[in-house]
Parts: structure tokens; sequence; C-alpha cells
């Protein structure tokens, strides 16, 4: 018998601070003003979406790239800045610019291929990557990304394994080179 009302207890217990964690998420969310999350965590953002400390960055680096246009590092971090909040265009407009200075530099080329991916231009990324590679004949990140747009957005199953491939003669060993023998493998039966 007491343990049935202990059992009965917990579960009361278990409703009740289900429906007080509604309400009180209920209540707060009506009297918060309906701002996108950044702009609630930063709420004296000088550019509406982008928060107050990423602004004061990037204002300070374009202040740098505006002194010194030849500043690489500066260029290559106002990229990475747009890049990690989704803003392809500026990221790819940075990155190219960098390109410029460094040609070769197959993170950035690679990055670069990635903000296309995400812009809608698969092909585009393919061929940075692919530059990239060209570039730096033991660069991973080109290889399998190059897997990942071939996979994914072109659906060319065996691009990907082909890619992937080159992937593995770069880098033969590591979680991420047995994750991808593991998909590999998957393609392969599904491509039978």
């Amino acid at each position: 018998m007491i343990k049935e009302n202990a059992y009965l207890f917990i579960a009361v217990a278990f409703v009740a601070g289900i429906v007080a964690g509604v309400i009180f998420t209920v209540y707060h969310e009506e009297r918060m003003p309906h701002l996108p999350p950044s702009v609630k965590s930063s709420p004296s953002s000088p550019a509406p979406g982008i928060p107050g400390d990423i602004q004061k960055q990037i204002s300070f680096l374009q202040s740098l790239v505006k002194e010194d246009p030849q500043n690489l590092k500066a260029l290559v971090e106002l990229g990475n800045l747009y890049f990690d909040m989704d803003q392809y265009d500026s990221a790819i407009r940075f990155y190219a610019r960098a390109l410029e200075l460094d040609p070769k530099n197959a993170d950035v080329r690679t990055d670069m291929g990635i903000m296309y991916r995400r812009k809608g231009d698969p092909d585009r990324a393919i061929a940075e990557f692919k530059k990239a590679a060209q570039d730096d004949p033991k660069h991973v990140n080109s290889r399998y990304n190059t897997g990942v747009v071939l996979l994914h957005d072109k659906g060319d199953i065996k691009g990907a394994i082909q890619a992937w491939e080159e992937f593995l003669k770069v880098e033969p060993s590591g979680p991420r080179a047995e994750n991808i023998r593991n998909q590999m493998e998957k393609m392969k039966s599904m491509a039978k």
C-alpha cells in the first residue's frame, strides 16, 4: 500500500512539474517582445540580426581593411565572421578578396566553397573544393566537402565515393576516415 502511494505521489508530482513549467513558459513568452534571438541576447545591437559583440568585431576589422586593403588576416576573419552568421554573400566577398592576395589558401577557398553551397550553387562549390585540393594535395577538408556536395546536392553517388577515396588517401585513419568508410560501404551497396 505504501509503495503504491509513493508511486502515485511521484506520478502526480511529475505531472504537476510539467504543468508548472508550461505555465511559466507561456507567461514569460507573452511578456517578451517577439524579436530575433540575437537581438534579445544583445539589446544594443547596432545592426539588426547581428549581435553587438560581432558587429563591433566586424566594424574593427573593416576599419583595418580600410586602412590596409592588403590585410589578409582581417579579410579572412571578416569572411569567417560572416560564414558563422551564414551571410554567404558577404563571406564570399571577403574570401574572394583574401584569395586575390593568397590564391593558394586551401582553407579559405574551401570555406568559400561551403558558402557557395549554402547559397545554392553546388557546381561553384565543387569547383572551389577541387581548386583547393589541387593547390594543396594534402588538404582533406576540400575532398571531404566535395563528396558531401556530390552526394547530397548532386545525387552523384559514384562521384562522392571517388572524392572520399581521395580523402582516405590523404587521411587514412581517424574518426572521420572511419565514418567515411562506413558511409562509402552503405553507398556502394545502394549503387549495386
